[in-house]
């Protein structure tokens, strides 16, 4: 996708839509992560998290705004890094994430306005189409950047989530 188009898209979201988020929901790998999982011949799997996007979520619930993961996968990774940083929800082995960021969001009282998502494939863009804001990373998949709002400048696994965690809270002040 060419810079400047990804600059306009960017350009959409106003500080008042920012301000309204009360959720913010992602998908778990090639998000949270690169998109890489490391299996080894005895079947453990690894990821890797960045500290940056774990600081910003750590502010978010500070801040008392609940974050979600919502993979399409089950992880034991994702379980323990999650837990870690107090993740109020997470939801693992769902492959129709639109389904699941509807249900939380109704649990929650909310309406679509107030969620952010973000996503990186397929199954990821009717959530994103969805969402008040929908948050795509640069590598993801065309279905993905198309149904974004938002695509952040940083990496997916290399702060991409801290990048929309610094636009909520900076909204919120």
């Amino acid at each position: 996708m060419p810079k400047s188009k990804i600059q306009h898209r960017k350009s959409k979201i106003t500080r008042g839509t920012w301000a309204r988020i009360r959720l913010f929901a992602m998908d778990v790998d090639g998000i949270l992560t690169d998109g890489t999982v490391q299996i080894s011949s005895d079947g453990t799997e690894t990821k890797a998290f960045s500290i940056l996007d774990g600081m910003g979520l750590v502010r978010l619930g500070r801040a008392g705004l609940p974050t979600a993961w919502i993979s399409g996968r089950a992880s034991g990774a994702t379980t323990v890094r999650a837990t870690e940083l107090k993740i109020p929800h997470v939801i693992q082995g769902r492959t129709d994430k639109l389904a699941a960021l509807q249900e939380l969001a109704a649990q929650l009282g909310l309406t679509a306005a107030e969620c952010a998502y973000m996503g990186d494939d397929d199954i990821d863009a009717p959530a994103l189409a969805w969402a008040g804001i929908g948050i795509s990373v640069p590598g993801a998949m065309p279905a993905a950047l198309k149904a974004a709002d938002y695509i952040t400048t940083r990496a997916a696994g290399h702060g991409a989530v801290r990048e929309v965690c610094e636009h909520i809270l900076a909204a919120r002040v």
